[in-house]
């Protein structure tokens, strides 16, 4: 059995080893060899996990209060080797743990599972502060005792993502005791799991972290350039000590701060033909950054690096060509600020990939790119193929606003100019997009007829009926009939509106430009119109119910009025989002490409 005696007083110094033997609890109720004791095991080790389990302390004492069952309390009750306090640690029961350690000795808090992990680190990776805070009362070596995989405790929290139980930790332990690779996995780990408060403390105590790498040959600028600002309680830094300025129209969120100081770490500390070196490899994150649109990370590397906008891929693409193939139009607008240079930018020639052969086409311009249909994940930003291709149109118009005239007309190496390549690559959409907006314009076109007729036969057939000596309606006089006869020709207006507008959008040549102004808005402007005739349709019935059932009790009138006002409710909500996505699509998205504050080339000052 593996050696379970106290650590001695000058170990209690220092961070034990991977190689220190376990100190493991007492076997005696698993050696599966002797019969006599494994009917001990089923009787008493059972029940014990069982009641630490539920939290029973009540049933688990009376077991353990029996002088024959003395050994159990520093036992292993399972294969794994868990004793009783691992049990009810890892439970979260705090009441039943404070009572356990009662009747446990110091040592016996200490005592390690058959992977190496003491109840403390249960207690950490469930994140149980009344828990931890127990039983580093009883033990505070439990803080250096590695467990699993030779992790410390407080790597456990920071892998579980545990950001009170991390910060509880690094306040009780010297971390100039920790090993390289321990500081490595701290840094990493929290990176990862989203702690990147504790990330930039633990960067700013030990520097050379910013251009070390982890296990996939990663920097943390690399996995920080997939990170798109996660809202994790942990990210955020409204109170941290000496902060870090970020740039202007940047929020102050502590992920960019990590990202400044790492960058402006490497700057510092390495040299010119170091810098590139360290961000390109295993592969290139200010591009993979570019890719999924994190731009705080990149208006960081280029604030503190502003050569770095002139880097290119393998492909000879810039950040502002791999922006405009995913479509990042906040990326894209940094072209806007380097505004005496951009032409070099723009006038860079790139290779595309071809779906029919393995040698790329060549000689495209930026425009092309912008030419090519954009992915499905940012398409579905919009529902609709009509308006996603709507948005096409706006990206392929806004790119050639930047472009030179004598580039516009270029051809790449198939001979297609970016004109004609917008045309090739978005028929299958353009053709989604006129089923999708015939479908939708017949649907309401329908609705619409079918309020008209409604409305129109309900100003022949007068509510009260007429006066037969004056020929004149009966409740002529009426507040109701002035508000009936108001919203019934609103109503039948406004739905013959509806209709010839949806019959404008059905005979429509649906050519591409159609789709970049002329159809959103004759889409919208028919909904609007439908809408209001639906409202005033309503609005027209519950008048003239009130009209015609305005006898004696006036309950009932007054009811009916009231309900008309909730499928209108429901006309919105349900129609909400399609109106949301067209207002994007036509008319907000268009100041996306507007940049009105400068995020590279201007720090404030510390």
């Amino acid at each position: 059995m593996a050696d379970s005696s106290t650590p001695t007083s000058e170990s209690n110094h220092t961070i034990i080893s991977n190689a220190d033997p376990l100190n493991a609890p007492d076997l005696f109720f698993l050696q599966e060899e002797n019969e006599e004791r494994m009917h001990p095991f089923f009787k008493l080790c059972a029940p014990l996990y069982k009641y630490g389990m539920k939290g029973d302390w009540a049933a688990a004492k009376r077991i353990l209060e029996n002088n024959e069952n003395e050994r159990l309390k520093r036992a292993a009750i399972t294969k794994g080797w868990s004793t009783l306090l691992h049990v009810a640690a890892g439970a979260n029961h705090s009441h039943f743990v404070k009572e356990l350690l009662g009747m446990l000795q110091n040592e016996d808090v200490s005592l390690q599972d058959i992977k190496g992990n003491t109840a403390f680190c249960f207690a950490v990776s469930s994140g149980n502060m009344s828990i931890a805070k127990l039983l580093l009362g009883r033990n505070q070596y439990l803080l250096k005792i590695r467990g699993g995989g030779g992790h410390l405790p407080i790597q456990f929290a920071v892998m579980q993502g545990k950001c009170e139980m991390t910060w509880f930790l690094y306040g009780e332990i010297n971390g100039d005791e920790f090993e390289e690779p321990d500081r490595k996995s701290l840094f990493f780990s929290s990176i990862k799991t989203g702690n990147h408060r504790f990330a930039l403390v633990v960067a700013k105590r030990w520097p050379d972290l910013a251009w070390a790498r982890d296990q996939n040959n990663d920097t943390a600028l690399h996995i920080l350039a997939f990170n798109q600002v996660p809202l994790h309680s942990c990210s955020h830094c409204p109170d941290i000590a000496d902060p870090i300025r970020i740039n202007p129209g940047m929020k102050k969120h502590v992920t960019f701060q990590l990202v400044k100081h790492l960058w402006e770490n490497i700057l510092l500390k390495k040299r010119i033909s170091e810098v590139i070196p360290i961000i390109s490899e295993p592969f290139q994150a200010l591009f993979d950054a570019a890719e999924i649109g994190n731009f705080g990370f990149i208006s960081e590397l280029i604030s503190a690096h502003p050569s770095l906008i002139w880097e290119v891929d393998n492909k000879n693409h810039s950040i502002v060509h791999t922006a405009v193939s995913h479509r990042h139009a906040n990326i894209f607008n940094l072209i806007h600020e380097i505004e005496s240079q951009k032409d070099l930018i723009v006038a860079c020639m790139v290779n595309l990939s071809n779906p029919s052969s393995s040698e790329p086409v060549k000689n495209n311009t930026l425009l092309h790119l912008a030419a090519k249909v954009a992915s499905p994940h940012q398409l579905e930003l919009v529902s609709g193929a009509a308006l996603q291709m709507c948005l096409e149109i706006i990206w392929f118009e806004e790119v050639k606003k930047i472009m030179p005239p004598h580039l516009i007309i270029v051809k790449n190496s198939d001979g297609i100019t970016a004109r004609d390549l917008f045309t090739k690559e978005h028929e299958k959409l353009r053709k989604k997009g006129e089923e999708w907006m015939k479908r939708t314009s017949e649907f309401c076109m329908l609705i619409s007829t079918v309020i008209a007729t409604a409305v129109f036969s309900a100003a022949i057939n007068i509510p009260g009926g007429i006066n037969d000596g004056t020929k004149k309606p009966n409740y002529l006089n009426q507040t109701s009939f002035l508000v009936f006869a108001i919203s019934d020709g609103a109503a039948f207006i406004s739905s013959s509106t509806a209709i010839l507008i949806f019959l404008s959008i059905l005979m429509s040549r649906y050519a591409e430009y159609d789709f970049y102004k002329s159809l959103p808005l004759k889409l919208i402007s028919g909904l609007i119109t439908l809408f209001i005739s639906i409202a005033c349709m309503m609005v027209a019935f519950a008048s003239s119910f009130f009209i015609t059932y305005n006898y004696g009790s006036r309950v009932i009138p007054d009811l009916i009025g009231v309900l008309v006002f909730p499928p209108l409710f429901l006309y919105i909500g349900l129609q909400l989002s399609l109106w949301c996505d067209i207002i994007y699509s036509t008319f907000y998205c268009r100041t996306l490409f507007r940049s009105t504050k400068p995020m590279i080339y201007t720090i404030k000052d510390v």
